[in-house]
Formats: structure tokens, sequence, C-alpha cells
């Protein structure tokens, strides 16, 4: 594995090649992946730097994206690839995904015309990327597998009775009745057609939207498989609570757009893995008519909520159960709440009677999960003057977090046009932006206080502070303070920020969202 210095290095590396000079490079918070993300700044643009140590599946990414991209489909652009493999640079989509705008409908309590057009484009696209996508697709590097098959569909409702069902000691189950139920679900599922590309995470949070259009992000682990796969992934996905009268909406607009393509082609694709042949036996759609198809959808989809909605709660009990996430474990309740809907409305030509009985016994543990309080996490940004006071005492009791000393960086202090200004004038920002020194000092606290930031709220921890401290407690440390407060901010919008700078008496608060 590479060091933090090593990744920032081979990243500047990769864009002074492409002949850009970088500028800045800023750590991005993690997500629920390995993968390590930074931002760029080059002379030319924002670019995105990346890192992941499994080979494998950046060699997915990879071909997938040169492939999408050739299909005119909206996709990142790989533009450089170290020699290992393992780093590479992308062009920067943004920050703002579908979810972002879902999260603005639900605080107003309704889905507003835009979203919806959003996630109208966003099917469109889906339909695109499971036919044109689909030709020439070179399966054979599909990480970890090329085909949505009987493994697949046991491994994800495997995740649900191991990683969920199984830490819930309120519910009473036969497992050798309930896998029999999920081999029965799995040989029903394994009937619908099966050769397109399937996204596998196909979401809000993986749909960038930049000028008004969507573009798609973590396609990796795609592969050959059914239609309503990726549907209801995007539709059902928990949090974004899509009420019923629009998802209803939202499949017909998919399904009209599916039957505009008559008869509906799909290129045969050869299975070049030896590995792999076992999936050769999947069935194809090749010159189905568009009506039929669309007839198997309907057939089939009530299934595919079932599977979908057992792997999210298996994924939830692993991240939020044992993994400790916070986050996670507050999404529990969304998850069930919509298997009991399911259960309720039992849409299937058979019956899963332990299975069933498994989700009416979900409710006895709604209510543990309803009452998570959220942890706000307050993280208190100090600039103090050694001089002066000294480093500040923790209110919190925690014990004092972070102290970082700027008193090594060129000093605004020194200059008679600063003496009466601080670290939050533009004229002293400007002064301390233009040395390398201080980007490359700002840089290395992010990536230390981002990776305390990441724990701690998957502790559910409730107190960080972080001080910055000069000779006076006036430029640098103000500077530092304010700057990292706002990064913060920035990139974990669901903190509260306190920034004081103790020697000017100031105090800026942001509030978790």
């Amino acid at each position: 594995m590479l060091t933090l210095e090593e990744i920032k290095k081979t990243i500047a590396e990769l864009i002074e090649n492409l002949g850009e000079k970088v500028l800045e490079i800023n750590a991005m918070p993690s997500s629920g992946s390995s993968r390590l993300y930074f931002r760029v700044l080059s002379d030319k643009r924002y670019l995105i730097g990346a890192y992941n140590v499994n080979v494998e599946e950046n060699e997915a990414f990879f071909s997938f994206s040169k492939h999408f991209h050739e299909c005119g489909l909206p996709v990142p652009e790989i533009l450089a690839i170290s020699s290992g493999r393992d780093v590479y640079v992308q062009n920067d989509l943004g920050d703002v995904t579908l979810f972002h705008h879902v999260e603005d409908c639900l605080e107003q309590g309704r889905f507003d015309d835009n979203t919806i057009d959003l996630y109208k484009k966003s099917l469109s696209k889906l339909v695109d990327f499971q036919t044109v996508g689909h030709k020439g697709l070179d399966y054979s590097k599909a990480f970890p597998t090329p085909a949505f098959d009987e493994m697949s569909i046991m491994e994800d409702l495997n995740y649900f009775k191991y990683c969920f069902l199984k830490e819930q000691e309120e519910i009473s189950f036969n497992e050798t009745r309930l896998d029999g139920d999920f081999q029965r679900l799995a040989k029903y599922i394994l009937e619908a057609p099966s050769d397109i590309y399937m996204y596998r995470d196909f979401q809000s949070r993986n749909i960038n939207i930049d000028d008004g259009e969507p573009y798609y992000i973590d396609y990796q682990g795609g592969r050959k498989g059914p239609l309503q796969y990726d549907v209801v992934s995007l539709l059902y996905q928990v949090k974004a609570r899509i009420p019923e009268e629009l998802k209803a909406q939202l499949i017909d607009y998919y399904k009209n757009r599916l039957a505009e393509i008559s008869p509906l082609r799909f290129a045969p694709v050869e299975m070049t893995n030896e590995k792999n042949r076992h999936s050769e036996r999947l069935k194809g759609v090749e010159e189905s008519p568009a009506h039929d198809l669309i007839e198997s959808f309907d057939k089939y989809f009530p299934a595919f909520v079932l599977l979908r909605l057992l792997q999210v709660l298996g994924a939830y009990g692993f991240r939020g159960l044992i993994q400790k996430k916070l986050h996670f474990m507050q999404s529990i309740p969304y998850a069930i709440r919509e298997l009991m809907k399911v259960n309720e409305k039992w849409s299937l030509p058979f019956e899963l009677p332990e299975l069933q009985s498994v989700i009416q016994q979900l409710s006895i543990v709604l209510q543990k999960y309803e009452s998570v309080e959220p942890e706000v996490l307050t993280i208190t940004v100090n600039s103090f003057s050694f001089k002066n006071g000294g480093v500040p005492y923790d209110k919190s009791g925690n014990g004092g977090g972070f102290v970082f000393d700027c008193r090594a960086l060129p000093n605004p202090g020194r200059y008679v046009e600063f003496k009466k200004m601080n670290g939050e004038d533009a004229e002293v920002k400007e002064f301390l932006e233009d040395k390398p020194d201080v980007h490359y000092f700002l840089q290395n606290v992010q990536m230390i206080v981002y990776q305390s930031i990441d724990n701690y709220l998957e502790r559910g921890f409730k107190n960080l502070q972080i001080n910055f401290g000069c000779t006076g407690g006036q430029h640098r440390s103000v500077y530092f303070a304010q700057r990292m407060g706002e990064l913060i901010h920035e990139n974990y919008p669901m903190v509260k920020v306190e920034i004081n700078h103790l020697a000017q008496h100031i105090t800026h608060v942001y509030e978790a969202k």
C-alpha cells in the first residue's frame, strides 16, 4: 500500500504528464468504499485523483469507463493511470448528486418538478446503459463476477440473513426453512430475461448532477443481468422515500422509454474468461418484441423489489450493526418499513412462509432502531496565541484534540501593511495563499483531521477540538482556523462547526444540516 504522500505525489505526476500544473490537492471525505479520492486543482481545471488497492476492481472501472465513454454515455473520462494500476485521474463531475435534490424535496415535503424530471432523465439513460452500453461490453473485465447468477442472488439473501437477521435476538426463525425460501425466490428470479447490462448500484447517490444533466459513477460492479434490478435500486432507495404514486409514474415512464426500442435487440456477448463459463447459461433477449419484454418486466418486478430490500437491510446491518456506523444504523427503520409494506401487499405468485414470518416480526425491532438518536458531532476550531493565553482549554472534557503550530509558516505580521489586519482579511489571505508552504500545511492538516472526523462519526462521538496557534493569534492561526472550519462545513454538513478566534473575540457557527 502507498502512503498518503506517495498517493498525492503519484497523482501530481500523472497530471503533470498531461501537461498541467498542480496547484492544490485536497482529500475528499471517505464514503462506504475503501477507495480514497482527492480533488485536484490544476492550472486548467478541477480533476479527481483516486487510489484503490484492488487492481481487479480498477480494471473493471477502466474498461467499462472507456466503453461507455465511446458509446456517448455520461460517465467520467479516465485521463491517466499509474503503472501500478492503483492510482488514476478522471475528470471532475462535481459534488451535487440526485440525492441532494431528493433531500431538498424531503425538507419541503414534496417532490418538485425539477427533481422528478431528473429522475426521468436518469431512467432514460438507464435504458441506454442497458442496451447501447451492453453491446460490445467486455464482461470478462467485470468485478467481482460477469453475470447476475444464482450465486449473486444467494449472496444478497445471505447478506440479509447473516449481517442483519442474526443480529436480532428478538426474531425467531427456522434457518433450514428460510434457506428453502431463499432458493425458491432465487429460482424464480433466474427465470427473468438476463442478457443486458445491469449497473448493480443504480441509486441517487451515484448520479451526479451537472448543469441540470445526470452523470454516472460507481458502475464498476456492473454485470450481465435483468432489467428490473436497477429500476428497483433507484426507485426503492429507502432513504429517498419516493411516494408510491410517483414510483408508479416513473416506472411507467421507464417502460414507455423501453417500448421505444422495438424490436429490442441485444447483441450476444461472448464470455471470454474461462473461470466464468458457468454464467453462459443466462437467458438472452435477442430480438424480443418490446411488449414481451415489458410483460416479463412486470411479472418479475415484485420479486426484485423483495430481493433488493433484503440486500439493502443486509448492507445496513453490516455497516451499522457490525461496523458500528451510526448513519447506516439510523437508515434501518426506512428499510424495515418498506419490507413490511411488501409483506402486506404480497404480489408474488407463491408464498415464502418462513421469510414472510421473519418480515412480520421486524415490527418487534423497528422501535429499537427508531429510538437511535442522531449524534450531532460538534467540532470546535480555535485560533490562539502561543504568547498570550496558550493552548485553549477543552470544555468538552475530551482532552484538547489537535494542536497545530503555524509558527513555521510565513508571517504576515512582519509586514507593516498587515499589522492591523487578521487572517480573515482578504489581503492577508492573498498573502498566505501565494505561499506553497501554506497549501502543503493545509493539505496535511486536512488528511489528519478528516480521518478523525470519519472515525468520530462512525463511533458516535460528540466533540472534537482543533486548535491553530501562532505567535500573536492574529494572522496565520486565524487564517487556518477559518479555512479549516469552512472546509469541514463544506465536506461534512451533518456536523456542527464552531470557529473561535480567541485573540479577536470572534465566533462563527455553522449549524449541522
